[in-house]
């Protein structure tokens, strides 16, 4: 006989304590967007959005608590767009020595 799986009941201060930082992190990206860092406003950027991205997956989709299994499979879909954004970024950044008018 097998016995029932172990769900992990997380508490609902945990789920407002992530909402929480969430609504700080929005309006901490809202507040670095009217700062002007140069090339680094992307940076700081995706940074808070991974972030954010992180706790939503974490704790609201139950990917902290989950089977190996499916954090294989999640860590596998970061994987994925890992490359899918660098052959991006290549085809991005290989695009200056291209001439820019009547190059065929």
């Amino acid at each position: 006989m097998n016995p029932e799986p172990h769900h992990h009941i997380t508490p609902v201060r945990t789920y407002v304590l992530v909402w929480i930082a969430l609504i700080i992190l929005t309006f901490v990206t809202t507040w670095v967007a009217e700062i002007d860092l140069g090339e680094w406003n992307i940076v700081v950027a995706m940074t808070i959005a991974v972030v954010k991205m992180s706790l939503v997956a974490a704790f609201f989709m139950h990917i902290k608590g989950a089977s190996a299994l499916t954090k294989l499979v999640c860590g596998a879909g970061l994987f994925w767009m890992a490359i899918l954004f660098a052959l991006t970024f290549g085809d991005y950044r290989s695009r200056a020595w291209l001439p820019l008018e009547g190059w065929w």
